[in-house]
């Protein structure tokens, strides 16, 4: 493909990923969609380095793409590494490893092209502790929150910033005993909940805030997408998206002065921000996920995030943010 492209890299079928597709594709901007975990399978990569810097191609099942004419990437949700069929477990360990640093080391260093976000970038701000740290020094409003794995420490800030709730760091795979996914909500806990179990790991604690509603701020770049969350009957409202509504609201100038600092501060273009609305009308933030979700709102939302998101690949110039 001569024609400067946009590429996806995302599992064949993530539904997000399509509708900025079919943006790009109404445009007539070339789109090849990669998703790493089809290699070796059915991808081959042809990486050259010399003086020049990197150059080459990488074939899919049905497109071939040069290295140096990649615009802008839109990184998603690619499958996890997979190895070749047949292999002894270390060989496979060993190729999963050459593959996640080879392949992906090359796709990390696309000359020229806008990464929407550099995947190094989303790996640097999918800590928790990073993201509250980084958002109160941008001006956003946090909850206290007490990292530990201290029992005592735990109780104490139970004590004396109560009601508190309990959340994990990172939302990891916890199989159940059917070998069904669990998930770990947040919840809220009392000093007579927090027990020895709190010595086996990092745990997170953080005051409740009082609110009568959620916000998901989504920022692509410098287009700021926010939506009031309404009808959730407890503290997590991903457990009620049945009762769930949902309303485009104006996001406060400080907000948006404080969630743009803070994705300068980690190099992103994208991210989606969880807030709670308390009855004074204050955003308190809780997280930031570097590559969230936003596919899920009612269609006339999704539009205007899918349109800004086909404009940062599409008008994208030529720069390297990495």
């Amino acid at each position: 493909m001569d024609e400067p492209c946009v590429l996806i890299v995302s599992a064949m079928d993530d539904v997000t990923a399509d509708l900025v597709i079919q943006k790009l594709n109404a445009r007539a901007v070339p789109v090849v969609r990669l998703d790493p975990g089809d290699f070796p399978a059915t991808v081959v990569v042809n990486a050259a380095l010399d003086a020049d810097g990197l150059g080459g191609s990488v074939r899919t099942a049905t497109r071939t793409v040069g290295l140096g004419r990649v615009r802008s990437v839109y990184w998603r949700r690619p499958s996890a590494y997979a190895a070749t069929e047949g292999l002894a477990e270390q060989d496979a360990r060993w190729c999963l490893d050459q593959a996640r640093y080879g392949l992906g080391g090359v796709l990390g260093a696309l000359p020229g092209a806008r990464y929407v976000n550099h995947p190094w970038r989303n790996r640097d701000a999918e800590y928790k502790p990073a993201q509250l740290a980084t958002a109160a020094r941008c001006g956003l409003t946090i909850p206290p929150t007490l990292v530990t794995n201290d029992v005592e420490q735990a109780r104490q800030f139970a004590r004396d910033h109560g009601p508190v709730v309990y959340k994990p760091v990172r939302n990891s795979d916890y199989p159940g005993q059917d070998a069904d996914g669990l998930t770990v909500w947040v919840e809220e806990v009392s000093p007579s909940d927090i027990g020895a179990g709190v010595a086996h790991t990092i745990h997170l604690f953080q005051e409740r805030v009082n609110k009568v509603a959620d916000v998901r701020l989504t920022v692509v770049d410098d287009a700021l997408f926010a939506v009031r969350i309404d009808g959730a009957s407890g503290l997590d409202w991903r457990r009620d998206y049945d009762t769930l509504s949902y309303t485009l609201i104006e996001t406060p100038s400080e907000v948006a002065k404080g969630a743009r600092a803070y994705l300068d501060a980690f190099g992103l273009v994208f991210g989606a921000f969880d807030f709670g609305l308390d009855d004074r009308g204050r955003w308190w933030m809780y997280e930031c996920n570097p590559n969230g979700q936003w596919a899920w709102f009612p269609d006339p939302i999704t539009d205007r995030i899918a349109v800004a998101l086909a404009d940062q690949l599409h008008h994208s110039g030529r720069r390297h943010d990495c």
